[in-house]
């Protein structure tokens, strides 16, 4: 399986954000954005935006002369199993606030040995999770999870995993015809968010975006019952918006 190259974003942005930390981490004392905008190559409006997103997410602190030093977040991440801990419990909490904002539950998914893998998710009584009555790993044609990791590899990884797969008819809306899915998931803009009509399942929507960190391919998804479908848009939007953040969590 192979990856197709990187879309321009949130990745881009994650790349500066670790830009900023790497000169963040050398400098004891504290650093200003002046010399962070000259040690890294931002131009000072892209660092602003990024500075307020890593003092967010608790990557950096900002001092009373104004300097920026390691934050906790930053602080906390170890080796080995601390390090996996630490960012699991991070991204479990990032989750956590992504659906209370949105009103759905979210999950993040890859795809690991030619599979498709849900490995996190974060629901709850008012947004449950969408009910997987075909298993995630056979419906990758059909599920917004499962047609975003597809647009993320080769037509050689797309031909293997439907060659384990089959695109079976799920709903009167799933498409079967792989020259059919195959354009349209070439078609599929980098930067928005992939929907699922009731393609998976009758009575739930989905959207999901890419989260490709390192060699592994991923997503940022969630789904919203069908008499929700009306805020499908808006949510996958602030999905959207709230990739580079994860992306970060998981890079680092």
């Amino acid at each position: 399986m192979a990856l197709k190259p990187e879309p321009k974003a949130p990745f881009h942005s994650v790349q500066y954000a670790l830009r900023v930390l790497e000169s963040v981490s050398t400098h004891d004392g504290g650093v200003t954005d002046t010399q962070l905008s000259r040690e890294t190559g931002l131009p000072a409006g892209h660092l602003v935006s990024l500075l307020l997103t890593l003092r967010r997410e608790g990557y950096v602190e900002q001092i009373t002369d104004g300097a920026y030093v390691v934050g906790a977040s930053l602080a906390e991440l170890g080796s080995g199993a601390t390090r996996r801990r630490a960012v699991e419990a991070r991204l479990q909490e990032t989750l956590t606030q992504l659906r209370d904002s949105v009103g759905a539950a979210v999950y993040v998914s890859r795809y690991v040995d030619g599979e498709i893998r849900i490995t996190q998710v974060a629901d709850g009584p008012r947004t449950p999770a969408v009910n997987e009555w075909v298993d995630f790993r056979s419906a990758g044609h059909a599920s917004a999870i499962g047609k975003c990791l597809l647009t993320q590899l080769d037509r050689n990884g797309r031909r293997d995993h439907l060659a384990r797969h089959r695109t079976a008819r799920l709903t009167s809306r799933t498409i079967t015809n792989e020259k059919v899915l195959f354009s349209k998931l070439d078609s599929q803009p980098a930067t928005v968010p992939v929907l699922d009509i009731q393609e998976y399942a009758v009575g739930t929507v989905c959207a999901a975006v890419p989260l490709t960190a390192g060699a592994s391919a991923g997503c940022l998804a969630l789904s919203l019952p069908i008499e929700d479908a009306h805020r499908l848009r808006s949510a996958a939007d602030t999905l959207n918006r709230r990739a580079a953040p994860l992306l970060l969590s998981m890079a680092l």
